[in-house]
């Protein structure tokens, strides 16, 4: 065949190939239809395809063009090994002590009694060394009840608002406990038994929670793993093959590597499911199920299994229950659903073409302060950031279409302060922990009240004041309106009277489905609820640009 023209395998399901060129024979084997093209019209068609297909690769093989999905070969940096960069912290703000004026309900049978210290925990000396080289001073009100909780075996589900330190309540207790019996040294082994299973939806909140269990077992024998996608997988069965007893990783990923035959969960003694919410809700079930459900996984009564997430709606709650022991205790710490009353919440009302004009008047007044700016797409993060980088504001960008490399060199730019704007959707909102945000702007208000909470809890963390700031479009977010009154007024914050007026007349109220009980705040076990107003709005589905992100 001449270099002027080239083969195209077009993989078909047609019962035969078409006759290709002059003379052409139709495809054999796997029938493919084979056509001859100039190369120069070939090499155009490429450019335009390649631009259409994003992530497919193309290759020349025996003359025939094939393409393929590109292999992940993203490597992540050498995590550092020095006891300053492990235990780095931000301090606690001088709201902190308002933690312990926070309502608190524990529900169930017998459940133990909270601790006042960490002192009280009865922690051993590398845990209390950890503690305090993180800074830590006291426990915050989901540690107070949590660790006894965990510490006593007992199952839990737990609801606190975002920042309020669930990842540390579930990880000292169950690192205490695996110290204290032993664990087995399983280096190079060939395949792994961690005795603690830690599920999280999305790769920068396992990301963090890995980052935790690494700290909180410095200088220990427990060696936590961390496992997800976007990474080279031979990469982390590498670091798997090391030894592995806390097994961190998003729902796809973990049941990649136990179907691989790499990890057994006969020995796991401590399952967890952070954002458990939002993993049963938002698609996850058939996988978790499929994890509870994995040969060897011991049941709910030979496991401890723990749920951990800022909200726990009412069916999600019966859901749960199916992974939980009959006499799991329910802590319920503050306003479940609520928003931080930390977070100083102000509502600018605007139509939708001078958004563009007022984000770009408050990111010009917080000059290098940090700000998240939440936009409802993925196209629309890239433009803003890209707008703002024009106006010369340093801006950077995060969403599911963003490759890991993309995605931890624009949280490590945020965080560094070399870009003091990050611009992102709704996915990066739940559980990322970054220090010191000092602003949230909700460019586009969310589909439902829930990740409004989310979103705003980026700030505002660890008794530190924050602000949000939120663009209010009475043409698009009206139904959303009653919800907002509602959680503005339970964290004691000031209700603009036009918010408040659109609330009550908005003629789009119950033109949707009806209202789901978003917010549990109480044991459903009791058969009743807190209410609280949510919106109207139909249930949540992403925005035909907007991704599923794990």
């Amino acid at each position: 065949m001449p270099l002027t023209h080239i083969s195209i395998v077009i993989l078909t399901g047609l019962r035969g190939g078409y006759r290709g060129g002059r003379g052409g024979r139709g495809g054999r084997g796997i029938r493919q239809g084979v056509c001859c093209i100039p190369f120069y019209v070939l090499l155009k068609l490429l450019v335009f395809v390649k631009i259409l297909i994003k992530n497919v690769h193309f290759g020349i093989l025996n003359n025939f063009l094939v393409y393929s999905e590109p292999k992940v070969t993203y490597i992540p940096p050498t995590l550092p090994e020095d006891e300053e960069s492990i235990f780095a912290h931000y301090e606690t703000g001088i709201n902190f002590d308002k933690y312990d004026d926070i309502m608190v309900e524990v529900s169930g049978v017998t459940p133990p009694q909270a601790i006042s210290t960490f002192d009280d925990a009865e922690l051993c000396e590398s845990l209390r060394k950890s503690i305090s080289k993180s800074g830590y001073i006291k426990p915050t009100p989901v540690q107070k009840h949590g660790i006894p909780i965990i510490c006593a075996g007992r199952d839990l589900m737990a609801c606190a608002q975002t920042g309020s330190g669930k990842t540390a309540a579930f990880l000292l207790p169950i690192l205490q406990k695996l110290m204290a019996d032993g664990v087995a040294a399983s280096s190079f082994s060939e395949i792994q038994e961690p005795e603690a299973v830690i599920v999280a939806p999305t790769r920068e909140l396992i990301g963090q929670i890995f980052l935790e269990a690494r700290k909180f077992s410095f200088g220990t024998c427990v060696r936590p793993v961390v496992v997800y996608g976007g990474v080279n997988t031979g990469f982390q069965l590498r670091e798997l093959s090391r030894g592995c007893n806390v097994l961190c990783g998003t729902p796809g990923r973990m049941l990649d590597v136990i179907g691989r035959g790499k990890v057994g969960l006969s020995k796991v003694r401590y399952l967890v499911l952070d954002e458990a919410d939002r993993m049963l809700d938002m698609g996850f079930e058939p996988d978790m199920r499929r994890l509870v459900g994995t040969p060897g996984m011991p049941s709910k009564e030979n496991r401890q299994t723990l749920m951990f997430s800022a909200t726990f709606p009412e069916d999600i709650q019966r859901l749960a229950r199916d992974f939980l022991r009959v006499d799991y205790l329910f802590l319920t710490v503050g306003i479940v659903g609520g928003a931080c009353t930390d977070v100083e919440q102000t509502f600018v009302k605007v139509t939708k073409f001078c958004k563009r004009e007022q984000l770009l008047d408050i990111v010009k007044s917080t000059g290098t302060e940090r700000t998240m700016v939440f936009v409802e797409t993925k196209r629309q993060a890239d433009f803003i950031a890209a707008h703002l980088c024009q106006e010369n504001v340093p801006t950077t960008s995060i969403h599911g279409d963003r490759e890991q490399r993309e995605r931890e060199k624009a949280l490590f730019d945020f965080r560094s302060g070399r870009c003091p704007v990050l611009v992102a959707t709704s996915v990066a909102a739940r559980g990322l922990d970054i220090p010191d945000v000092q602003h949230v702007i909700n460019f586009d208000l969310p589909n439902n009240i829930s990740d409004y909470v989310h979103r705003i809890g980026r700030t505002g963390r660890c008794g530190n004041i924050g602000r949000a700031v939120s663009f209010y479009d009475p043409d698009t977010d009206s139904p959303l309106a009653h919800s907002l009154v509602t959680i503005l007024a339970k964290a004691q914050q000031e209700v603009p009277s036009w918010l408040e007026e659109s609330a009550f007349s908005s003629p789009s109220i119950g033109k949707f489905n009806p209202p789901r009980k978003d917010f549990a705040a109480l044991d459903s076990r009791k058969g009743e609820l807190f209410p609280v107003n949510v919106s109207s709005r139909p249930a949540f589905q992403a925005a035909t640009d907007e991704e599923e992100w794990e």
